[in-house]
């Protein structure tokens, strides 16, 4: 499942409730186990709560609260749009063959403050550190845009769409770290997987 995102925190929510996609959601991804993908206010959408103008219950599975991009230089423009380097802190399936410093394309103006940095895969600096990517279980995140990213975004999509996540209800726990998230084609040793001791499941 890949879930584009355009606008506001709460109007989201609010289109994904009144349209009955938020029980679907949970059916397909807690339930049946299905990998997800969310994509700018997408991923946003997968937080505890969003504090944009009034606080909006998310999806819940990110441990974070979406927040305005407050960039410790006052110079820098909001909303954070263009092209910036990635930052990788973390290892994930998604991310075989993408490196700090490959590029992507980011047009948003709030971003997720995270818990604990181990669901955090990657972020950029736009005045300080804004979240880029985020994981949990069978559930992945950009706030940029893989369509819009040219070689980073296509390397990203194609890996999602390849990846095996482990048998089981497992979208609130991560995999142990003998590895039970593989991309086919790969041995799912060669995975490295960054500790989360801090992160309850």
């Amino acid at each position: 499942i890949e879930l584009p995102g355009d606008g506001a925190f709460p109007d989201c929510m609010e289109a994904l409730r009144a349209s009955g996609c938020i029980d679907a959601l949970v059916e397909a991804v807690e339930r049946r186990g299905v990998p997800f993908l969310g994509i700018c206010v997408g991923m946003q959408l997968m937080a505890r709560v969003g504090r944009e103008y009034v606080d909006t219950p998310g999806l819940g599975w990110i441990d974070g609260e979406v927040l305005h991009i407050v960039p410790d230089d006052a110079g820098r423009k909001i909303p954070h749009m263009g092209w910036n380097d990635l930052i990788l802190t973390g290892a994930h399936p998604v991310l075989d063959g993408v490196q700090t410093g490959d590029n992507a394309y980011f047009v948003h103006y709030s971003q997720m403050a995270m818990q604990y940095t181990a669901q955090r895969m990657a972020h950029c600096d736009y005045g300080g550190d804004v979240t880029a990517i985020v994981a949990r279980g069978k559930c992945v995140g950009t706030q940029f845009h893989p369509e819009k990213s040219q070689a980073t975004g296509l390397r990203l999509i194609a890996n999602f769409l390849t990846w095996l996540p482990c048998p089981g209800r497992c979208h609130r726990t991560w995999p142990s770290k003998q590895g039970c998230v593989s991309v086919r084609g790969a041995t799912s040793a060669s995975v490295r997987h960054t500790s989360h001791a801090a992160e309850p499941t």
